[in-house]
This record gives C-alpha cells, structure tokens and sequence, in this order.
C-alpha cells in the first residue's frame, strides 16, 4: 500500500507493535475474574475504591499497582514481592509463546470496543509516532517508574488511538476474524462492562497487524504518565533491551469510537464560600438547585458558548460561565493556537487555579483529579473542599492540537472506556 498522502504517514518506521508472552491469572487459582481486575491505578478513588477493590479478591491487581505500606520503598518492594509470591503459587502464569492479543469490551448501552495489546516500541515525542496531548506531573511519572523498576513489569496497558479509514483494514481483519474464535477469558465486571481476551499467534496474522500499523501514528487517550515512564526506563538502559517497549492497547476510533469523559478537580482546603467570593465579579456566577444531572445538562449547554465550569460541595450547584474578557488577557498565555486558549482547562488552570484561587495544579494536598463526577461531589461535601465539574473536549480538538505538538493541560480528558487492569501483564524479564 502507497502511504504517500496519508494523514498519517510518516517518513520514519511507524508504530512498531511486538508480541509477548503475557501474565495472565489462573482462573482455577481466584474467586473469579471479574474480583480480581481493577480500574487503572488513576481511577480508583482512594480510599474507598482501594479498600473496596482489596476486599474483592486477595490476589486483586490493586496490590500491584496501588501497594500499600508505610514508605513509597517499602510500597514497591511489597509489589515486587507480591508479585514474585503470585508467580511461584501459580497465581499467575505466562502464556506459552510470544502473542499479541485481542481485547474487547462491551456494555448494555451498546458501546463496543474491540483492539490490540502488545509490547509497543518506546518513542519521543519529536518522532511523531506517538502523541502525547497532556503535560504530565513529575512525582507521578516517578512514582510510576520506581514502581515498574522494582516490578520488573508493565502492570497494566495505556488506550492508544489511531484512526483508520473506516473500514476493514489488515488489522481490523484480523480482529474480527479473531473474536468468532474461543476467547482465553471472559468475564463480567461490576460497572457492567463484559471484557473478552483472545490471542493472535499466527505468524501471518501477526505479520498483517504489524505491517498494518506502521502506516499510523498513535494518540495516548489513556496512561500520559505511564508513556513519560516508559521513556524514563529506555532511557536508563541500553538499547536493545525489554525496555524500549511498553504495553499499550491500540484502539482504532474510526472503527470502534472511544467515549471522551472530562476529569473534574477536588480543592481540598477550599471551601465553595471562599471559591466563590474570591470570584469578585471576574465571571458569572448562577445558583442551581437542581440535580446532578440536570446540572451537567445546564453545564453541557453553557460549554456551548464559552467558559464554562460547576462548583458543587455545599448542597448545591453553582456555574460559571462568562469570564471577563480583560482576564482572559492577563491570564492565559498568548503564545498557543486559539484552540488551546480557549479551552475550559486552560482556563482553569491558567486564570481560576493559578491567578484567583492561587492553588497549584501539582499539589497532592491542594488538588485532586477524580474522573467519577458523583464520587467528586461527594468527596467536597464531606470534607469541606470544592469540587470543579468539567465538561469534556471532542476528540477531534484533542488529536488536533496534539499533531500540532500542542499539550493540553494536565487531566483534561479521559478516553474510555479504558481497559480494565488485570487481564494481561508484561514482565520485562521473560
């Protein structure tokens, strides 16, 4: 296939996708499959979810990808060696060869989403291969590599996107030709999502998917932090080695589109009063005394027009909308295309957290990111903060600005549905 004037085409080798032999539970050694997954590790909501999740199964994926104990070393080491513990019981074993795999999920609501995991290989940035479109924060990305280094593993997958032409290309082929096969799992998770794993081991299959892919380039839809730690790790070691690759699943949202959630803010010593009083005129405040959802509804139609932003956590809704536009000026930095300055979490970070709220966006203690917009809500009510509800970007502004080589600001998005961590790991030392 010509690749000359493709939207994605590149001059360099394209994405580079490698089978490997992934840990998977043993389904005789669980109470099931379903008790033994878990959202992403940015997802769950602390402590509550964690608890909840660790109660679940003894051996739930928590406890590798969120430990728990009294220092960040002893955290890592206790997954290392829960890790090592799990793979001499039997808890979990590798599959017998090398193999990329098919995921799907679906859910009662009709959404379908069918892609393929395996050992991507690591690239910057200035390759065009992969496109980040959201800054990261530094003690995370950290956090994330000391966990992987004491592991010796990828625990869990990023969602990459990349668009196809609609229509059944080499790889989209291979899918639905793999998925009338037995899958290797199913299962049925409590937010009501059914997840099927499959693995592809034909060499021509494999040659079809991987020769499929190198005309495309990559959004990160999910996991900016663990990419950033996939980089930190290559570049510790010398090439060739297990870690110029990381697991990744590859969606293709021309063919199976991916829904686009906003993340909201939990401010956690400030209280609705104080947020609101310090607003002083600088944007149009309205009082809502109506439920969630019909809030969301009156935040979606806002969004349409401009700024938009809920605060919520002292019983009742309060939007924002209709910022000064002499603020905007002084605020948001003039130096990035309308398209980034003009969105609502540019406008958060740039002109509410930074100039009027004075909180800044990489303090745990100050600032938390929650992607259940109930569980925010909730969370600012019963400790006294503020929650700011987002409304979420199109993926096409997202994918826009990240060809442009334009970040957005940290947490603006959330892709999904993401895959569910658990089904499949990569360790490095296989």
């Amino acid at each position: 296939m010509n690749t000359a004037g493709h939207p994605e085409a590149t001059a360099r080798r394209g994405l580079e996708l490698t089978p490997f032999r992934g840990l998977r539970y043993d389904p005789d050694r669980v109470g099931s499959l379903a008790a033994v997954t878990s959202p992403p590790y940015d997802v769950v909501v602390r402590p509550d979810g964690l608890l909840h999740l660790e109660s679940a199964d003894p051996h739930n994926i928590v406890r590798l990808i969120l430990p728990q104990a009294a220092t960040p070393a002893a955290r890592n080491e206790q997954a290392a060696k829960t890790l090592r513990r799990w793979l001499s019981e039997g808890v979990l074993t590798a599959d017998p060869e090398p193999c990329l795999y098919v995921y799907e999920q679906r859910d009662g609501d009709g959404m379908l989403q069918r892609g393929v995991i395996g050992a991507l290989r690591v690239s910057e940035p200035s390759d065009g291969l992969v496109l980040p479109h959201e800054d990261v924060m530094p003690h995370v990305v950290a956090d994330r590599a000391d966990l992987m280094r004491a592991t010796s593993a990828n625990l869990e997958p990023l969602l990459l996107t990349y668009r196809g032409n609609g229509s059944a290309t080499e790889t989209t082929g291979v899918i639905e030709r793999t998925v009338e096969q037995q899958p290797l799992l199913a299962t049925t998770t409590e937010d009501g999502f059914s997840h099927r794993l499959w693995s592809i081991t034909d060499p021509a299959d494999l040659a079809r998917v991987q020769s499929d892919l190198t005309r495309h380039q990559a959004l990160i839809a999910d996991g900016h932090h663990r990419w950033a730690t996939y980089r930190r790790l290559r570049a510790e070691h010398t090439s060739p080695s297990p870690w110029d690759y990381g697991l990744v699943l590859l969606v293709d949202t021309a063919r199976y589109p991916l829904r686009v959630r906003a993340i909201h803010r939990l401010l956690h010593d400030l209280p609705v009063p104080d947020a609101l009083a310090a607003l002083d005129g600088l944007f149009r405040v309205r009082r809502l005394e109506v439920p969630l959802a019909e809030a969301l509804e009156t935040l979606a139609d806002a969004a349409c027009a401009g700024n938009a932003f809920l605060l919520a956590g002292d019983g009742a809704f309060h939007l924002l909308d209709e910022p000064d536009p002499a603020l905007l000026d002084r605020t948001v930095p003039a130096d990035r295309p309308a398209a980034w300055r003009t969105l609502d979490a540019t406008v958060l970070h740039a002109t509410l957290l930074a100039h009027i709220w004075h909180i800044p966006e990489d303090d745990p203690a100050r600032i938390a990111y929650i992607h259940d917009t109930a569980a925010t809500v909730d969370k600012a009510e019963r400790d006294g903060g503020t929650a700011v509800l987002m409304h979420p970007v199109r993926e096409e502004v997202v994918r826009d600005l990240a060809r442009l080589g334009v970040t957005m600001p940290r947490k603006s998005t959330s892709f999904g549905p993401k895959p569910a961590s658990g089904l499949v790991l990569r360790t490095l030392d296989l």
